[in-house]
């Protein structure tokens, strides 16, 4: 893995064109940054061209990253993960019914003992998404199945930012504990 200083100079000569720096900086982020499209579009395929685009992007860009004493991937990250979050939301909006929906009638493949066994599950997080302060969970909802934005959630619920990261990661622990239990 390259060192923060390495990958910081490597987005320093893509913002004067240098193509091998983008090359180089593909083969040493790319594994993270396909990780995190992945976990935000749940489809390997779209994490895919995703990921490709977020590149695209960086190349673009690159003469937009300001060291300022955070780490060079704080930057790629966050442009990868907005990215995905966007791409998620476009997918959203060409969506005629609600994704439980869709779910319903384009998995029907599930055998009975599936399909008692995913409701067993979803229940269970449903009780354990009931212990946690209702705007907590919702913000939980909102955060990871929905693919609201942290800013979002903080305009939404009339907080400051870093609330509501501390609102998430909190109920994060908490369900894995119930989950757990």
């Amino acid at each position: 893995m390259a060192s923060l200083n390495e990958i910081e100079g490597m987005i320093a000569r893509m913002a004067m064109g240098d193509r091998s720096a983008l090359a180089s900086l593909y083969a040493a982020t790319s594994a993270k940054l396909f990780g995190i499209a992945l976990r935000v579009l749940d489809d390997r395929a779209e994490a895919e061209d995703a990921l490709q685009e977020i590149f695209v992007k960086l190349w673009h860009n690159a003469g937009r990253y300001r060291s300022n004493g955070l780490s060079p991937m704080t930057w790629l990250i966050t442009v990868a993960r907005n990215h995905a979050i966007d791409r998620l939301r476009a997918r959203r909006s060409q969506q005629a019914a609600p994704i439980d929906e869709v779910a319903e009638v384009a998995d029907g493949g599930d055998t009975p003992e599936e399909a008692a066994v995913a409701s067993s599950i979803r229940a269970r997080i449903g009780d354990c998404l009931g212990t946690l302060d209702p705007a907590r969970a919702d913000a939980i909802r909102r955060c990871y199945l929905q693919g609201e934005a942290y800013a979002e959630l903080a305009a939404r619920y009339d907080v400051p930012l870093n609330t509501i990261r501390t609102w998430l990661r909190r109920g994060l622990l908490r369900l894995r504990e119930c989950l757990g239990s």
